[in-house]
């Protein structure tokens, strides 16, 4: 992804990890697909402390991912190469997924 895109299409994400060597894991195999469609992290945060939420969900990790827009993102989600990797190491490390919001951030 070139960083002179005026435009992007993000989603701010929280989740509940429970295990973090596994979570790692997910994100090392992840990552070479998502640079496949454009996609890259902005922000991640390991958090100690949720003062409002709008969900039950327990959130212990909030992140930012981005793409050149929602199409790039759709297909992302849906590569077969994804989800293996996805049901591989997500599933087993991550208890709770919340999209906290999506938007077009420039």
């Amino acid at each position: 992804m070139e960083n002179n895109q005026e435009e992007y299409f993000e989603i701010l994400v929280g989740l509940n990890v429970t295990d973090n060597l596994m979570y790692q894991a997910y994100r090392a195999n992840m990552k070479p697909i998502l640079h496949t469609y454009d996609g890259q992290f902005g922000f991640d945060f390991i958090v100690s402390e949720v003062l409002i939420s709008e969900t039950n969900n327990e959130i212990n990790r909030v992140f930012t991912i981005r793409f050149l827009n929602k199409n790039k993102m759709e297909a992302f989600f849906k590569d077969e190469d994804y989800k293996k990797v996805k049901e591989k190491y997500f599933t087993n490390s991550v208890e709770s997924t919340t999209i906290i919001s999506s938007y077009i951030k420039q």
